[in-house]
């Protein structure tokens, strides 16, 4: 199998693609064969979640060796079960949950299995450099991939947050993160600055670093290895489904995904093209609806009002993982990809033909919800199905509840209500004073639903990064610490 770049000819191999993260010309690396793959999807679903993700990756990334031990590795006594990802009826939907790994996020599930992958990849290709990851994180993907990557041989990571742009427990998890070899440093900025700022460094630092000791790769989704992983997820919760007597095989099942990067919901694209009865893909998001707009009109215009919100791991105005769709609706045409991507870093915006846009629509949907939509959801979940849920999933609630449902729907709940006690005490009417841990305790008082042990035990933890930078210093802060 090769892999090819979005925006040119360049190609790689799976193990390579992992590897390097981002293909050199700043495109994503995108198997061109995935809508013609070869995959017994009824088989897949007879089996166990660990099975699963073998077979699944095995298919997405053939060349790794043994991945039945790389998933073992990946996996084993790190969830709250072995099936990882559960899902629980709430209402009229299934909750897939996905917050049921070692940071309480559902990046968990890609980010225990990546650092299996990335070291795997180096052994195989006889690598002697250190792997340096950067990775920019709205929130989630940092503390995963730093418990990732903590301590594996022949790796360093550096992950870069926006100040002020994530939850104090968020921005805790972090920045007492253990391990020799990790770092983590604030921008002054939004996400988007910090992936700007990553993806630069990998652009710019390339030619630089290629007679040192270092190479650079990503833990964002960007990175297929991120990637393939979550498309078990979707298998897993469609089995579960067929055993509760909701559906049988065959049956379509649609799976709103509250989107920022549009990673997690690509991934169930994926699981669709592997020949699971998707029916639609609704992406949610919050008032930065940039993706609503799109996929609504086929244009895409970052050159709107930013807003923070209550989910702070989709306020993302530019979405990477499009780019891995846009190549494939658009009949692999890697030199429309390229103008689209160079037009919306040039000008902010782009507009895809009316055939793109039909490619796109006939497998996805897209609705907002705002903030007091959000608050809404959280209220009605709790108080009418007595189930807690983070703004995230909220936001996926909502703009599952304003459509019309003609499938079984299944919301992907993405994070602890924990991580964002604040905001959650708010949607219940509750007093907010204190601070994020003292919140914790109060919901729990409330609730009665257990606090996650690694959140519980965030509180005086010392704080082992504290430096912030302006986000035009992303890349010489990279160099410094290579040096």
């Amino acid at each position: 199998m090769d892999y090819q770049s979005t925006r040119s000819k360049i190609k790689t191999d799976p193990v390579n693609a992992v590897l390097q993260g981002l293909s050199p010309d700043g495109g994503l690396f995108v198997d061109p064969a995935i809508d013609s793959i070869s995959f017994d999807w009824r088989s897949c679903l007879k089996k166990n979640t660990q099975d699963m993700a073998v077979m699944i990756l095995s298919t997405l990334l053939p060349d790794f060796k043994d991945m039945e031990s790389l998933v073992k590795q990946a996996y084993s006594g790190k969830f709250e079960s072995e099936d990882l990802t559960p899902v629980v009826k709430v209402g009229n939907y299934h909750i897939l949950e996905l917050f049921r790994g070692p940071t309480s996020a559902f990046k968990d599930v890609a980010l225990s299995m990546l650092p299996r992958l990335v070291t795997a990849a180096r052994t195989q290709t006889g690598m002697k450099k250190e792997i340096t990851i950067l990775t920019a994180t709205s929130g989630d993907t940092g503390k995963a991939a730093l418990e990732g990557f903590k301590d594996v041989p022949g790796t360093r990571i550096i992950v870069f947050f926006p100040d002020s742009g994530v939850s104090l427990v968020q921005q805790m998890q972090m920045t007492t993160q253990e391990g020799a070899n990790v770092c983590v440093c604030a921008v002054k900025g939004n996400f988007d600055d910090c992936q700007r700022g990553v993806k630069q460094a990998f652009s710019e630092l390339r030619e630089t670093l290629k007679d040192r000791p270092y190479t650079l790769s990503s833990a964002n989704s960007i990175n297929i290895g991120r990637l393939a992983p979550q498309v078990v997820y979707y298998f897993a919760a469609y089995r579960d489904m067929i055993a509760d007597g909701t559906i049988k095989e065959g049956d379509r099942v649609d799976y709103c995904v509250p989107t920022g990067n549009f990673g997690d919901i690509l991934a169930g694209f994926y699981a669709k093209l592997m020949g699971l009865p998707v029916g639609k893909l609704i992406c949610a998001s919050n008032a930065n609806n940039v993706l609503t707009d799109f996929i609504n009109t086929g244009k895409y215009d970052r050159k709107r009002p930013f807003y923070k919100t209550d989910s702070p791991s989709m306020d993302i105005l530019v979405s990477s993982n499009l780019e891995r769709l846009l190549f494939l609706a658009c009949g692999k045409d890697e030199s429309k990809v390229a103008s689209w991507m160079n037009s919306l870093n040039e000008t902010g915006e782009f507009t895809v033909d009316e055939k793109t846009l039909s490619y796109i629509r006939d497998s996805f949907e897209a609705g907002f919800c705002d903030q007091k939509e959000t608050e809404e959801a959280i209220s009605k979940c709790w108080n009418e199905n007595h189930y807690l849920c983070d703004p995230h999933t909220a936001v996926a609630y909502s703009v599952a509840d304003k459509r019309k449902n003609s499938n079984p729907v299944v919301v992907l709940s993405t994070a602890s209500p924990y991580k964002f006690p604040q905001a959650v005490l708010r949607a219940l009417g509750e007093k907010e004073e204190g601070n994020g841990f003292e919140q914790m305790k109060r919901l729990n008082k409330i609730s009665g639903v257990r606090i996650p042990e690694n959140l519980r035990t965030l509180e005086g933890k010392t704080i082992r990064f504290k430096e912030s930078i302006d986000s035009d210093k992303i890349v010489p802060y990279v160099l410094s610490k290579l040096n």
